[in-house]
Parts: structure tokens; sequence; C-alpha cells
């Protein structure tokens, strides 16, 4: 939910991709990674597809081991394509990379579902879910949205952590406010991107615990192939926590979005709870070793309950939300942003003038300066824009690659 490969110059799995590349490389091994392009939100079995058939462009040598890895809906897809009992529909040829698969590794996956997507599947949620994916890409290439677009989305997520129920034409002035955002820097692949989510949002009901039930119920793990995971759960929400991102407009923001999508997602049904009917004593001390206790049924990273991330084996758990993970965090260097690239830099800009003011101020800054927008990931740190709690860090990051890396060399 809400990822994207690459997009004008920002490459969102850049962070994972530099981590693994240098530790196969330490171990003397070569990695040639490949970022899989698919439709943010559209059916796992579509996206599947594209991935087996990006397997099979890349890997046409017939040398080298393959090792597929997934974040969140990631890695249903990367199970779906090697299930044995899977029926993909694509050429025969497509699949023969599958007897040189050795791990598929996922990473805040929603194995058992997610409760936060039966709330995306519904009318209102549907938009909500677009104008969320809007403020990823805006929150994380810029450093930071507009506030007043970004404030009335936090108006409408706590009319839904009331009711569940959402006034769509407040809903549709957010999106379009984030939109007009985009405009003087808007390209064809983030429009792309935006429209894709617009037509196809297969994967919010496959994705929810009930339709989940079903997926585990008719996909295997493939003979030889080692399956992996790393979980996560961000520390719940609290008054006093919040309290504590008043350190700026947008930290409260961001704190106010990733709690009401807790909230959503921590919310517990006993007909389908998002968990394996039993861990097992493994997966158990190795939760209570990272969190001092086993997490709840209720526990997750804001996206994904963190019970409904476990599946192969568990190599690393800690504290982090569903962005942390991918080394979205706070302090953390990111590649310069889409904007930079168009509009190139000018001296003097401040970060402030354009993410600190209302949305009408933001738009007249940038038409001001004939297009120029300030460049923060190349003059400051991250900006992390799921403000949760969590902690993640540096030394987090680099202790969750390596557990990744180890398992995937150790199956080579």
């Amino acid at each position: 939910m809400f990822g994207f490969g690459r997009l004008a110059t920002y490459d969102y799995f850049a962070p994972v991709e530099r981590a693994l590349t240098r530790r196969f490389a330490d171990a003397g091994q070569k990695l040639e990674a490949h970022v899989v392009d698919v439709s943010p939100t559209a059916s796992i079995r579509r996206r599947a597809v594209r991935l087996a058939e990006l397997v099979s462009r890349t890997a046409d040598d017939g040398e080298g081991t393959i090792h597929l890895f997934g974040h969140s809906t990631g890695g249903l897809d990367a199970r779906l394509a090697s299930s044995p009992s899977a029926r993909l529909p694509t050429a025969k040829e497509n699949l023969a990379w599958l007897a040189r698969l050795r791990s598929v590794t996922t990473m805040s996956t929603p194995h058992y579902g997610t409760p936060l997507a039966g709330f995306f599947a519904t009318v209102s949620g549907q938009r909500m879910l677009y104008a969320v994916s809007a403020l990823t890409f805006i929150g994380l290439s810029l450093g930071a949205p507009p506030l007043a677009a970004a404030s009335a989305l936090v108006v409408a997520l706590g009319r839904v952590d009331r009711t569940l129920g959402v006034e769509l034409r407040l809903l549709d002035r957010t999106t379009d406010a984030l939109l007009r955002a985009l405009e003087p820097a808007t390209s064809k692949e983030v429009r792309g991107y935006l429209d894709a989510i617009r037509r196809d949002q297969g994967a919010m009901i496959q994705l929810t615990p009930e339709a989940m039930d079903l997926f585990q119920a008719g996909i295997e793990d493939r003979p030889g192939v080692i399956y992996q995971c790393a979980c996560a759960q961000a520390p719940p929400p609290t008054p006093t926590s919040f309290a504590k991102s008043f350190g700026g407009p947008w930290k409260a923001i961001s704190s106010a979005i990733f709690t009401t999508m807790y909230g959503i997602t921590a919310r517990f049904d006993e007909s389908y709870p998002c968990a394996a009917v039993e861990a097992g004593a493994d997966v158990d001390a190795i939760f209570e070793k990272a969190f001092g206790k086993a997490p709840g049924a209720r526990a997750n990273d804001g996206v994904v309950p963190i019970l409904s991330q476990v599946w192969g084996r568990v190599v690393w758990a800690g504290y982090a939300d569903h962005l942390d993970v991918l080394g979205h965090f706070p302090g953390y260097i990111t590649p310069r942003p889409f904007w930079s690239s168009l509009f190139g830099r000018k001296r003097g800009s401040s970060v402030a003038e354009v993410t600190e003011a209302p949305l009408e101020e933001t738009l007249d800054v940038i038409a001001a300066r004939g297009g120029v927008a300030p460049d923060p990931v190349a003059d400051a740190r991250h900006v992390d824009w799921l403000r949760s709690g969590a902690g993640f860090d540096e030394r987090a990051f680099a202790g969750l690659m390596d557990a990744v890396a180890k398992g995937m060399l150790d199956a080579c």
C-alpha cells in the first residue's frame, strides 16, 4: 500500500537495494537487483504475473541463483509467483526461472490480511487510499507536503476514526489540493501511478482478513526454497506520545495520520484474527527477545498487524513503522527528489517557505520562483512522513538488512 518503484528521479526502494547489494559484495557475491514496477493496488495475481515476467526477462542467461524480496503486498506477489499450486496467466517459459529460486523474503507483509484493507475497500476508503498515496509520494519526494492539504486529510481521517464514514466531498477537495501541489512538477510517471490507483484497487479486497484466509488455503511453499520474514510493530499511540509530536505543524499532522491508521489496523475480529492459529515457540521467543513480551493481536506497524507478518523463519523483529523498514525514517539521507531534477537548484531557498506554508502560499512561492521548488533532501536529513515514534534508526536498519542478507546468502 502506498508504495511505488521509481517515479521521476525518486527511487522508493533505493535504501534497501543499496544495503543488500553492499552486503552481497562484502560476502564476495554479486547481486543484480531489479525493482518490479507494478500497479500499487492491483490484484495480487496480476502483480505476480508482472513479477514472474520481469524475472524471466532479466535472468535469461540460465546461471546464478534467484531471490525474491517483497515488502508489504510485494511479499504476497512473491509467494504467489513461486507457489507450485499457482495458475498464473503467462507462458510457461516465463516461469522457467523457478528452478533457480533459492529464497523468498517478506517484510511487513499481510499474510493473514489487515483490517486497514477492509476500510480501503469501501467507497470512501478508496478515495482515502488515493489521497494517502499522493501524500506519501509528495511527503517522501518533497520532504513534507503542503500543510493545508495535509491538514484537510487529518480532518477527514478524524471522522473516519469516529464513525468510519467520511464526507466524500471533503475527501475530493483534499485530493484535489494534493494534486494541485504536484502540478508544477508533475510527470507522466507520477500521474500514471496515481491513475493506476483509481483504475484498479483489486488488492484492497484481496488483502482483507476474510480474503487472505482463502489465499492461505490455496498457496503452497515451493520445496527447496527458504522462506524468511521480517516483522515490525510501532508503539501504540498515546496522548503523551502525540503531545511529543508537537515539534512543528507537519510533525503533528503526520502523527495524527499515523494514529488513525494504527487505530483502524488494530481492530480485531475473533473469526479472522490476522494471525496464524499458532505461531510456534520459536516465534514467541524471538518476539519476547525483541519486545520484552509477545505482542498482542492488535499490535501493528500502522498498516499491517505484526502477527500477520509471520511467514517462514523470522530473521528480524523490532520496533518500526511500515515505511521505516524501507529506509524511510528520520535521519536517513535519500537521493535528491524529483522536484530538484525538474526545476534545478536555486540558492537561498528555504524548505520552510514551502513545506510550512498553507497550500495557496506554497503554490505562490513556487510560481514566484518560476517553478523552482526547494530541495530539502539534498540540504537536510530525510523527513519521515509517518511519525510513529518507533525510534527506528540507521543502526536498526543496518541490523535488519544484515539479517535479511544473511538468510539470502545462506540459501545460495
